[in-house]
């Protein structure tokens, strides 16, 4: 049971909006009988702090012995986006409290409020919710939920004067939180508040003009400006119109690498992407491939798969720091076979499962590269090439913002080359 120690959250002055969504319930406010708030908009823009300091003074003066939920996308990204500040907070305001951080009932304990910790990754999430009454919810990044979670929670919150916190980036027009929460807010006694970088009073215009061109297309309107905006055509725009920009004919000097692995059925291919880091993280670099089209080249045996594999990952050591591969997590008796592969062949590469996290982020990250001038390719990398020029959305999926994948352009290299930048992307991004 981890014990209380480390410094309190550093309190800077808040702004007129982050106000707004700390206090919106208090006595006085037009907006404290409505039963729910929504606070979306920017990145950076303050929404999360500002919403756990009102979600603690509202729970702690308001209820004594209740029970309240805290969900997240999955426990690692709640424990890192709102339990951490949430203990800073607390220290900062000198409460005591408890947490206890692993077992069956994750939990922090304040007073004798009770907040437990949920994930919301599948469908399957919201069976956790079910018989619980509840006082209370917060909910981080209430857009990347499924829909029958968010339900159940907003269900289990029963108890007299409960109140649902939900915060968001935008995502597509269409999707549930815009439509049916946003759209409908009056209707469903609902406070909105939408938030931009300015409403955040710690960010000084430097910074803020350093994320405003980290973004450009759907993702700047989304995460800059705060819109709720539909993806549309090619998913890599600024690759697509001048390609040239990123390729390379020879590597800058690269501090370490890691080898990416994407598995192939008999109607796709088996691909593997070696990316370097710059040092520093300033530059991503895709230094090599290997592509295998099961459907024109015909199917490999997991043998000659392994023996591929070994040759690409000795080829890359032999200019290259590399001791880890990421693979599809998907088809576990491949990756075990790369793996026994690699040990036989004594190359001290430790072969692990991909991330696999939403694929928007993963395409928002390269994006984001892209804008900034992150990202290059060596030339030697065609399959890779072709398949970041000719990525577009699936538009039968709006709400997802995937890739179409209907064998008609190559997404096994971008996955392979993601699986390589998925652990470290939030760290290349936004530095500490």
């Amino acid at each position: 049971m981890p014990k209380r120690t480390g410094k309190g959250f550093a309190f800077r002055p808040f702004s007129p909006k982050q106000k707004q969504l700390m206090y919106w319930w208090a006595e006085g406010c037009p907006y404290r009988d409505c039963d729910m708030v929504i606070a979306d908009g920017a990145i950076r823009s303050g929404k999360t702090v500002a919403m756990l300091c009102g979600f603690f003074l509202w729970s702690l003066r308001t209820f004594e012995e209740e029970t309240f939920i805290l969900a997240g996308k999955t426990i690692g990204a709640l424990k890192k986006n709102v339990i951490g500040p949430a203990l800073q907070i607390l220290r900062g305001w000198e409460l005591p409290y408890l947490y206890v951080s692993s077992g069956d009932e994750t939990r922090l304990e304040v007073g004798g409020n009770v907040y437990y910790l949920y994930d919301a990754h599948n469908e399957r999430s919201q069976d956790r919710l079910q018989g619980l009454t509840a006082a209370g919810a917060l909910a981080d990044e209430a857009a990347l939920f499924p829909r029958n979670f968010i339900e159940q929670m907003i269900g289990r919150c029963s108890a007299d004067g409960a109140k649902v916190w939900l915060s968001c980036n935008p995502e597509s027009p269409a999707h549930y939180v815009k439509t049916e929460l946003i759209e409908r807010a009056e209707e469903k006694r609902i406070y909105c508040l939408h938030f931009l970088m300015d409403d955040n009073l710690s960010l000084s215009s430097r910074t803020k003009d350093r994320y405003q061109r980290m973004f450009s297309g759907v993702f700047y309107r989304r995460f800059i400006l705060g819109e709720w905006a539909l993806t549309d055509g090619l998913v890599y725009p600024q690759f697509a119109d001048r390609p040239e920009r990123y390729v390379l004919d020879a590597p800058p000097p690269v501090q370490y690498a890691v080898v990416g692995v994407d598995f192939g059925g008999t109607g796709s291919a088996h691909a593997f992407t070696l990316t370097g880091f710059t040092p520093g993280m300033g530059e991503v670099v895709v230094l090599d491939e290997y592509y295998h089209d099961n459907r024109r080249d015909g199917v490999l045996s997991p043998k000659q798969l392994e023996e591929d594999f070994v040759d690409f990952v000795r080829r890359a050591k032999a200019r290259y720091r590399v001791y880890e591969a990421r693979c599809d997590s998907a088809e576990q008796t491949l990756m075990r076979g790369l793996a026994i592969a690699a040990a036989g062949a004594k190359l001290r590469l430790d072969v692990k499962s991909a991330l696999k996290g939403p694929i928007h982020e993963r395409i928002a990250f390269y994006n984001s590269l892209m804008a900034q001038d992150r990202f290059k390719i060596c030339s030697r990398c065609t399959q890779t090439i072709k398949a970041l020029e000719r990525a577009v959305y699936d538009a039968k999926r709006p709400l997802e913002d995937v890739r179409l994948d209907d064998g008609s352009t190559n997404i096994d290299s971008l996955d392979s080359m993601e699986y390589t930048t998925e652990p470290v992307q939030n760290d290349i991004l936004y530095p500490a």
